[in-house]
């Protein structure tokens, strides 16, 4: 009976210790997992990162265009991956607004698609001005093998003959000197010219000894 009480204790020990090794291993792998799939995420995520795209826009952004011209500031910008270094190959798309202040290309129409150069870069020429003045937008998007990425340009169209152009340059000298010289040559067809002061007379002093005395 003893030996009995005693191979039945020692079968339920064996037994606690492969459940617990089974426990244990289930855990580490468990672990295992949790860690594997931890490194995928960052992996991931690291990819995406070294793989984003953006667009630097290098002229064209606050421009002021007259709407009695038959030209607009042309927008010039450079697709760069993560590392700034510009993009060739991409697509971009120029997407101007479809009503109120805004302009057409050359064919006119409102949208124009282009290639980055070696540079990455990308000019959307023949940007004519419409006839209408305001503020608007030129929606930019860019794509290459599967990355896309968007921004934005804003320009100003004033018309010289309309008092609203006028409280239009007083806004912009209020918000910033330069956008009014820029506002202030549109309207004179883009030329600029500078007017000096007159110099003042110079002083002369003459010499001798001065005399001082009560008042006559």
């Amino acid at each position: 009976m003893d030996t009995h009480i005693i191979r039945k204790q020692g079968g339920n020990a064996q037994l606690r210790r492969t459940v617990f090794a089974e426990l244990l291993f289930m855990r580490y792998k468990l672990t295992m997992v949790r860690r594997i799939v931890i490194a995928i995420l960052v992996i991931n995520i690291t990819l995406t990162a070294q793989d984003s795209l953006h667009v630097v826009v290098l002229e064209g952004d606050g421009a002021i265009n007259n709407i009695r011209g038959s030209r607009a500031k042309e927008p010039v910008i450079r697709v760069e991956d993560a590392s700034n270094k510009g993009v060739p190959g991409a697509t971009v798309t120029f997407l101007l607004p479809a009503q109120g202040a805004g302009a057409t290309f050359n064919d006119g129409g409102s949208s124009l698609t282009l290639i980055t150069d070696d540079r990455g870069e990308a000019v959307a020429r023949g940007l004519r001005p419409n006839r209408t003045a305001g503020v608007f937008q030129i929606r930019i998007s860019a794509s290459k093998a599967g990355r896309n990425t968007t921004a934005s340009i804003s320009q100003t169209n004033v018309d010289p003959g309309s008092h609203g152009s006028s409280r239009l340059i007083a806004i912009l000298a209020i918000a910033g000197g330069a956008a009014a010289a820029g506002a202030a040559v549109a309207l004179r067809g883009g030329k600029s010219t500078t007017t000096q002061a007159p110099a003042a007379p110079p002083t002369v002093i003459v010499p001798g000894t001065p005399s001082f005395g009560g008042p006559k």
